[in-house]
């Protein structure tokens, strides 16, 4: 793993919680994974030049869960 992107996520993570200021956290997992997911789709589409297949072998997904994620976030490729 990039332990540069791994310490920035970390710094991330750290700044969400200091400025909850006692707040309870709710629904982590999805918040960080809905953060991130989007914009990772949109990069590796761009990438593979909107081919879906190629974009698909690149993530290491199925292209019809690809499909799916692509859908769920209404980007058009």
């Amino acid at each position: 793993m990039d332990h540069n992107l791994h310490d920035k996520i970390e710094t991330l993570l750290d700044n969400y919680f200091k400025d909850l200021d006692g707040e309870n956290p709710n629904d982590v997992y999805d918040m960080v994974l809905h953060s991130v997911e989007k914009p990772l789709l949109i990069y590796i589409m761009n990438y593979a030049q909107g081919n879906q297949t190629r974009a698909a072998k690149i993530l290491g997904l199925n292209r019809n869960t690809l499909r799916k994620k692509l859908e769920f976030y209404n980007l058009n490729f």
